[in-house]
């Protein structure tokens, strides 16, 4: 998933994705230039946000 798509997901402006993505620890993973998240991933890690 790109950004965008995570931000669709998250219904977050694209903004608060890449300005928390770190502190967050959203499982990002740096493909290039791009960051990129497998949806498996974005699930696990909202799951463990309760």
């Amino acid at each position: 998933m790109t950004v965008d798509d995570v931000a669709d997901y998250l219904n977050k402006p694209r903004s608060w994705v890449y300005g928390n993505w770190k502190a967050e620890q959203i499982p990002f993973r740096k493909v290039g230039q791009s960051l990129r998240c497998r949806p498996a991933d974005l699930e696990k890690w909202l799951d463990d946000q309760n």
